[in-house]
């Protein structure tokens, strides 16, 4: 009997280890879209054919890349946010750069054009299979470009597990939603197919809120607005008869970075407590901050999911919060009912 233990190509290993991070178009939209945020952009549009599936771009106006950036950005493990292992708990940016990009690479055929405004002439690569195919100076606008064409063009068995277009247009919308409203300051655009989608200039979290969920809310939606030193709590929630018999428009932040969780969802629904009939959910978009030794991003491969350091303090604190701002705006009973007591002691006890 021979050997039976072999290593993996480095093919292979990128594109099984692309399968965590790129499951779909959306993904990618998702990862090229942070990137661009983490370039200091200012304007970032997306263009996108067939869903997705034939090509994916995305071009923004950021700092760009040095040629040697721009090659190792696509090296497996390539960061620009790690330096030591400590780094991973005080990540403050979206994207890691090059984990994103070498999985992107390793199932699309793609094209990067970058410059930096120190530099006269830009970088363009050609990338297949995880392989520089064409590397040479190019002329382009100072910031980065990058085209992902015919997504798992490599792994066919994954490209038949993609839905029709317009579902993959749907989770794409879904993803560039999330990165807008994360990102008020910055002006987005998203192309489909040659038609302009969305058009969205730079505004405040209200405004932005507006530009995507449409004018129908500009009167039924409460601020919310509570600082303390732990953490604040930002955002807008729908008054009652916004409330759908489905999931619909409910966002949460936490730092900037759009994430799921049930048991702040949990906290929100208590807040409207008696105010909706049942089987029915709210519409919020809430913003929260805090420091981010006190949260762990890295226990899911999306970064969707997140662990809060001290879990009960940041559900009392949203609940506190949206009951508050229900109150404020006479939606709610107002009852005896003090948030600074409650977060006073709160605070008391994280001393």
């Amino acid at each position: 009997m021979g050997n039976l233990i072999q290593l993996l190509p480095d093919h292979i290993a990128n594109q099984i280890a692309a399968g965590e991070v790129i499951q779909r178009p959306a993904s990618a939209v998702k990862e090229l879209l942070e990137n661009a945020t983490d370039a200091g952009a200012t304007q970032i549009q997306l263009i996108v054919s067939e869903g997705g599936k034939s090509l994916i771009q995305v071009i923004d106006n950021g700092k760009g890349m040095s040629e040697t950036d721009a090659r190792m950005a696509f090296e497996r493990h390539a960061t620009s946010k790690i330096r030591q292992i400590d780094d991973l708990f005080r990540i403050n940016t979206m994207g890691f750069r090059g984990e994103a990009l070498a999985s992107i690479a390793a199932v699309a055929q793609v094209e990067l054009k970058t410059r930096r405004e120190e530099d006269e002439l830009g970088t363009r690569l050609e990338i297949e299979n995880s392989k520089i195919i064409v590397q040479e100076p190019c002329a382009c606008a100072v910031g980065t470009q990058i085209s992902m064409k015919n997504l798992f063009f490599s792994v066919p068995a994954r490209r038949n597990f993609l839905k029709n277009n317009a579902v993959e247009m749907r989770h794409i919308i879904d993803e560039f939603m999330r990165v807008a409203l994360a990102f008020p300051g910055l002006a987005f655009s998203l192309t489909s197919n040659g038609q302009e989608v969305f058009h969205l200039e730079p505004g405040s979290h209200k405004q932005r809120i507006i530009q995507l969920l449409g004018n129908a809310y500009q009167t039924k939606l409460v601020s919310v607005n509570e600082e303390t030193d732990y953490m604040n709590i930002k955002g807008l929630v729908g008054k009652p008869e916004t409330a759908r018999k489905t999931r619909g428009d409910q966002y949460f932040f936490v730092n900037n970075r759009f994430i799921k969780s049930a048991y702040l969802n949990h906290a929100v629904n208590t807040a409207f407590d008696n105010l909706l009939p049942k089987d029915s959910f709210p519409t919020y978009i809430l913003y929260i901050e805090l420091d981010s030794a006190q949260v762990d991003i890295n226990v899911h491969p999306t970064k969707q999911e997140i662990k809060f350091e001290d879990e009960k303090i940041v559900y009392a604190f949203v609940q506190a919060a949206v009951k508050h701002a229900l109150a404020q705006f006479s939606v709610a009973p107002s009852l005896d009912f003090s948030l600074n007591a409650g977060i006073q002691q709160l605070d008391a006890r994280i001393q």
